[in-house]
């Protein structure tokens, strides 16, 4: 079975978006083993401590490397993606200190996110340059953004309506089917 690995931009325990990777995890039940990556004790990307990585960063490193595709479920900061997240990816895309390429290089990945009324489209599109600047290969499905309404804030917990629902269930099917080819 294929292992997808998510990556939650949101650090917080019960984030929105650390709730909708369970709703992809939930749709990808039985065609992937599914992760999330632990990657909060990552620190700023330093290049005078680039060699060796850090801990968090070499284990961030080989979770990526050993997964078959990666699912990023991100919430929008002040119209992009967030900090860390970029941090984070700016780690990943270096070069190992043996000269081997990024894991992130040619891996498969979809991306969906949950934020305000503006569905997280701004940080979908910071993040899309950096990661084809990577050369990432995208699931042919839409990017899924739920917009997380004031009843929601309120009660901490992550509705999703049948179009959300639907949309992050072809998402599980394109990204399976895009590992499925390879």
């Amino acid at each position: 079975m294929p292992t997808v690995l998510m990556i939650v931009g949101s650090l917080r325990k019960q984030s929105f978006n650390r709730q909708l990777a369970q709703f992809a995890a939930h749709a990808l039940a039985g065609r992937a083993n599914v992760s999330v990556l632990d990657w909060r004790d990552v620190p700023v990307f330093n290049q005078d401590e680039e060699f060796p990585n850090p801990e968090s960063v070499a284990s961030a490193r080989t979770a990526v490397a050993d997964a078959d595709a990666l699912w990023i479920v991100t919430p929008e900061y002040n119209h992009g993606m967030p900090g860390p997240l970029k941090n984070l990816l700016d780690w990943l895309s270096r070069p190992a200190e043996d000269g081997s390429p990024s894991p992130l290089f040619g891996k498969t990945m979809t991306m969906s996110g949950a934020g305000g009324a503006n569905c997280v489209r701004d940080s979908f599109a910071t993040l899309l340059p950096v990661l084809e600047f990577m050369k990432m290969r995208f699931a042919p499905a839409t990017f899924t953004g739920v917009a997380v309404s004031r009843e929601m804030f309120i009660s901490d917990t992550l509705e999703l309506d049948d179009a959300a629902k639907s949309a992050i269930e072809h998402q599980a099917d394109a990204l399976i089917g895009m590992v499925d080819e390879r």
